[in-house]
């Protein structure tokens, strides 16, 4: 499943840049580490281009461009251009072996184009609905190419898996606001800052803000919901594949948790799990019911 762009550990791959799935970890099938590998290399490369370095924006997104057509170009089966070998051998052979949706990759690097080319505009997100769409393709396609890989299909688990993957996007941007507020990312919706009365004053100051406190705890309820109404998937999954996602659907909840005892007030710090956290995610974990409704502790 989709797991958050610079998750917080036991779930976070030697990379620090990104995170948006386990690799080879000790939950995963053996035989599906070497096509995640290969799916998880693609993508830490692609937001190395978009992120990495102090490249200007035309440079970035020509790099991207020229990425995608050696992706387009495995999708055929012809021959990729030679720059990136480390990620379009093994990619080549996954996507031959396992028929992996080439429109899947596409998406996610559709996803890397926009962030650049929004951190250069400044530009923000307007709506709420604006944001999910980019979710859409930041996240959702991990999802739906690991349930690919795990020969699940149908509708349902497409939609519950789009839907924990959105949310835990989502918990990723709330956790990160301080973060990402610096990098010249808002991933806030003006039509959300509004309806709460925030400034983006608000958020660039390191004190209390009650009203920036009731927004991101709007926020987080909401990726909460979408998180309950997608974990039934987690239960439907066989298998190691089940229990991982178990655990990554409790590393989410975790995270709001931790947000609501800090009141929310993420612009100020980043709540974070660790080690200390696992043996309470497991206990989560093994208490998971089909009925998934139960608020989040005090």
């Amino acid at each position: 499943m989709s797991f958050v762009k610079r998750d917080p550990a036991p779930y976070r791959p030697p990379s620090e840049h990104y995170e948006n799935f386990p690799v080879a970890s000790w939950l995963c099938p053996p035989r599906l580490r070497a096509p995640i590998a290969a799916i998880y290399w693609f993508a830490r490369t692609a937001d190395d281009i978009a992120d990495e370095g102090d490249a200007e924006t035309s440079h970035r997104l020509a790099e991207l461009a020229s990425f995608r057509a050696d992706l387009m170009a495995i999708g055929q089966q012809h021959a990729h251009s030679g720059r990136w070998p480390q990620v379009f051998d093994p990619l080549a052979a996954m996507v031959m072996q396992f028929q992996l949706p080439i429109s899947l990759l596409a998406d996610l690097l559709a996803a890397f184009e926009q962030d650049v080319a929004y951190t250069a505009q400044r530009r923000r997100y307007q709506t709420n609905t604006e944001l999910l769409d980019y979710c859409s393709r930041s996240a959702n396609p991990v999802g739906r190419l690991l349930l690919h890989l795990y020969g699940v299909s149908g509708e349902t688990a497409l939609a519950r898996s789009d839907l924990i993957c959105t949310a835990l996007q989502l918990v990723n941007f709330w956790q990160d606001v301080r973060t990402d507020i610096h990098r010249q990312r808002w991933y806030l919706s003006a039509e959300q800052m509004q309806r709460h009365g925030v400034t983006d004053a608000d958020l660039l100051q390191d004190a209390d803000c009650p009203r920036a406190s009731r927004m991101l705890a709007a926020c987080a309820s909401a990726a909460e919901a979408m998180m309950r109404d997608g974990a039934p998937l987690a239960l439907g999954l066989p298998g190691r594949a089940g229990w991982e996602l178990r655990l990554v659907v409790q590393g989410g909840l975790r995270i709001l948790e931790k947000m609501q005892h800090m009141n929310h007030a993420t612009w100020r710090a980043r709540p974070s799990i660790g080690k200390a956290d696992l043996p309470l995610l497991l206990w989560r974990a093994c208490r998971m019911r089909n009925t998934h409704s139960e608020p989040l502790p005090a």
